[in-house]
This record gives structure tokens, C-alpha cells and sequence, in this order.
């Protein structure tokens, strides 16, 4: 079976990728597993070396992996080449740093005992990962699990299997041990033969649901789950928020990539004050925005990943009009484009039984409702199932850290102090996942922590 791959600006094909058998998937996490004490072996200096030819590979190859992507998944040309450069950065950072983190550290000494800390592999990954960021998804997934001494057995989405194909492709070019990282092709049920395997771990980035039932198979086979799932972000703008400085980030955070980012802001929560010059400013920013074939550097908003995604979008939208939303902009889309595209839309007249506020919206609709005081305002952001990110735009320190303290979600930031950096934590609390990807979380989370007592 063949799994085609259609450009969403344009509906056109790219290409096809032969999905892979129940045969194929078996035989590549035996060869996981054969390859696991060898990889393990070289330790991190060892691995370090041998990764870094991959991250030279994908150097080489970065605006073909930008323009792929942005063909294959709708990510505008500008917004692609950015994330293949943030992926690339990422993963220099895990090797730059992989030795001050994964080294055994000293924890208790006494005069008789010294008391070790080692970091050591959890051992075959099946890792699965969606189709918003086919560079960081990857990336970010997969380059700590290589680090530590993980193999990996990776599955990237359907929607994206062309990008799939190219990072299979520098793996086999960058002379990796046989067995250390490969790539599996297919739908759900690829996935869910894929974690019924012998495997040690799974890691995924995907939806709630999908992550919830990762989880059970997970507790059955009693190993190790990381889940970085879905998110309904609230943005918080207190009467005192300088919109001047603030309305390009409140904008990037719902509008790139055509809103389908996971702990983008999803949910803007606006002091009554500040309602009519947000929503006027962002109109102006909607209305200079160019929608079009996201391969044309000049466009700003391309299209939804797929057909399916925005009839998904569709139906969120239309529960919302039925049920008294009222639509203060919608961005027309130019009548030549006939790919999956959805006018980018601001939605007021909310109430929380909408799916545009209970549900994740992936795609480019943002809803906004209004607040009196600050205990009104943190209580309509927790007013979720999800915790994965959140914004607050005040210019009260103060303010900020008592309002990031009862947020419940993983990440928070204040105006433009984004929180995305390879150092620090990524992930959710709440419907939102389990574990942390980057930094010193990140490689210990992939790791098997060993206890070690010597005496003196």
C-alpha cells in the first residue's frame, strides 16, 4: 500500500511512500535491539561524534527540507526555513551539551562511600510524531533519545512522509551503526503495531486521544511514556499590557504556521478595557496578511495541513455560530487558491460550552471573551482540560508571578519572553502529557537512573 503525499496549497501530488509491512517494522526493532548495546557502548563522546555528521547532513540539505515541508504540510517558505534552522540549533545544543548532563555525578560522599549518579539508556524508543513541525518534531523527539544511548525506531506522520523519507536518508548517509535509528511509514495502525512491539519506550507528540491510548499499551507492557499532547493555551491581557509592544507576539502565537501549533495561543482572555483596541489591532494585523500557496515567500498564512483538518475546523467554528459566537473578522481568502484553506477568523460572544474554548482548535480562529478582575481572569485560563502553555501581557512584575504561579500549565511567559529554548523544559501538566523534552529534563527523562555506591 502506497501512502500519497498531496500539497495542501493546491491539492496536487508530490510523491508516494510505500508503507511499511508488519515484516519490516518487526525486523527493524530486532535490529534496535542488536544495535542497543553497541551504541551504548561507544558512550557519549562516541555518539556525539557519530550524531554530529547527521546535524552536518542536515545542514547540506536545509533548504530542501524547508521547501519539502512547506509543499508537503502548508507551513509558509519563511516560517519552514526557520524551523529547519531552530531544529538544527536544537539538536548542536543536545551535543554541545549532552557530556555536562549525561556525565555520572557525585551526590553523597562520607568516609566511607562515595555516592554516584549514571545516566544510562532506557533502551529501544518507538517514537511518533505529528506532521505541524516535520524539523523540530524530529528533532526534538529523537536527538536526546539518540544521545543518551537510546535506539530509535521512528515513525513520523502520514501527512508528512516525503520529510520522512529525507531524514531516513541523511541517517543512512551519515555512516550511523546499522540498527541505530530507523524509520517506519504508515497510518495509525503502523503506529499501534509499532508500540506492541519489544520495545522499552514510547515516545509520542500527538493528540490527547491518541496519547491516552499510547498510555494504556504503555501501563500493559509496563514501560517508560513520555506524551507531549495537545493544548489550548490561554493569552491573559491585564488592563495594563502595552499592546505596542505586545501585539506581534499575541498575533505569531495564534497565526503561525495557520494556527496548528500545539501550545500556541489558543484562547485570548481580554480585560473589558483593552477589548475594542485588541480586537482592532488585530484586524489591521489579519487584514495585512497575505493568504496564499504557502511556497511563495510573500505569503504570511498558508493553508491546513489537509482536507480533514479543515473540516475539523469547520465543524468547531460552525458549533460556535450556532450556539450565539459572533464573528468580529474574517480574512477572505482569494478565490484562486484551492487548497485547504481557512479564512483566519477572531470570534467574540463566547461561552465556555463552545468547542472553540473546550476543545483544541488547530487551525487559524482565535476566540476572545472579556474579564473584570484578576481572579476572573486566571480562573477562565484554567478553564481547561489542557496545560501545556500560557501568556500574560502585563507590565507588572508582580503581577506576573502570582499569576504564573496559578496557571496550571506547564509553560508560561510574560509579553515577548518567549519560553522555547533548548535549555529549558517543554511540556504540559493536565490532558497536556507526561515528561519534559530539552535541556538537562529532557536527557534525564530518556534515561535510566542508576544509584551507584562505591567505598572509599
Amino acid at each position: 500500500m502506497n501512502i500519497q503525499s498531496l500539497n495542501p496549497s493546491n491539492q496536487t501530488l508530490l510523491g508516494e511512500v510505500t508503507e511499511s509491512t508488519e515484516a519490516e517494522i518487526q525486523q527493524k526493532v530486532a535490529a534496535a535491539r542488536q544495535a542497543l548495546t553497541g551504541w551504548k557502548n561507544l558512550g557519549i563522546a562516541g555518539r556525539v561524534k557519530y550524531l554530529r555528521k547527521v546535524v552536518e547532513k542536515l545542514h547540506k540539505r536545509d533548504k530542501e527540507f524547508a521547501q519539502l515541508a512547506s509543499k508537503e504540510m502548508g507551513m509558509p517558505i519563511s516560517q519552514s526555513i526557520h524551523d529547519v534552522h531552530g531544529a538544527i540549533e536544537y539538536f548542536e545544543w543536545y551535543l554541545d551539551n549532552a557530556a555536562k548532563y549525561l556525565s555520572p555525578e557525585i551526590v553523597y560522599e562520607d568516609d566511607t562511600a562515595i555516592h554516584e549518579v549514571h545516566y544510562e539508556p532506557v533502551g529501544v524508543v518507538a517514537a511518533i510524531t505529528p506532521w505541524n513541525f516535520p524539523a523540530s518534531n524530529f528533532v526534538w523527539m529523537c536527538g536526546q533519545n539518540l544521545i543518551v544511548g537510546n535506539t530509535v525506531v521512528f515513525k513520523d506522520s502520514e501527512e508528512v512522509p516525503l520529510c520522512g523519507k529525507l531524514i531516513e536518508e541523511v541517517f543512512n548517509q551519515s555512516g550511523l551503526p546499522e540498527g541505530v535509528f530507523a524509520e517506519v511509514y504508515g497510518k495509525g495502525k503502523v503506529g499501534d503495531f509499532l508500540v506492541h512491539q519489544d520495545i522499552d519506550m514510547i515516545c509520542f507528540t500527538g493528540s490527547t486521544a491518541t496519547g491516552q491510548a499510547l498510555y494504556k499499551i504503555g501501563a500493559e507492557k509496563f514501560i517508560r511514556v513520555f506524551l507531549e499532547l495537545g493544548g489550548s493555551a490561554p493569552g491573559i491581557i491585564f488592563e495594563d499590557a502595552d499592546i505596542d509592544k505586545t501585539i506581534d507576539t499575541i498575533y505569531a502565537n495564534r497565526f503561525d504556521n495557520c494556527g496548528q501549533i500545539c501550545d500556541g495561543l489558543k484562547r485570548l482572555i481580554v480585560h473589558e478595557s483593552k477589548y475594542d483596541e485588541v480586537v482592532e489591532r488585530l484586524k489591521k494585523k489579519l487584514g495585512d496578511a497575505v493568504i496564499g500557496d504557502a511556497s511563495d515567500e510573500k505569503t504570511d498564512i498558508g493553508p491546513l495541513v489537509s482536507d480533514k483538518q479543515l473540516q475539523a475546523l469547520k465543524v468547531q467554528v460552525a458549533d460556535a455560530r450556532e450556539k450565539g459566537a459572533k464573528v468580529l473578522f474574517e480574512k477572505k481568502v482569494p478565490a484562486n487558491l484551492k487548497g485547504s484553506f481557512y479564512p483566519p477568523t477572531l470570534l467574540g460572544n463566547i461561552t465556555p460550552e463552545m468547542k472553540v474554548w473546550s476543545e483544541e482548535v488547530f487551525g487559524p480562529v482565535l476566540p476572545i471573551i472579556t474579564f473584570t478582575d484578576e481572579a476572573q481572569a486566571i480562573s477562565m485560563a484554567n478553564h481547561t482540560k489542557y496545560g501545556l502553555g500560557g501568556y500574560v501581557f502585563t507590565e507588572n512584575k508582580e503581577r506576573f508571578g502570582r499569576v504564573a504561579e496559578q496557571i496550571q500549565t506547564g509553560m508560561i511567559q510574560m509579553n515577548n519572553a518567549g519560553y522555547v529554548q533548548p535549555p529549558t523544559p517543554f511540556g504540559g501538566c493536565k490532558a497536556s502529557g507526561i515528561g519534559r523534552e530539552h535541556g538537562k529534563f529532557g536527557f534525564h527523562e530518556l534515561s535510566n537512573v542508576k544509584a551507584i555506591t562505591k567505598e572509599k
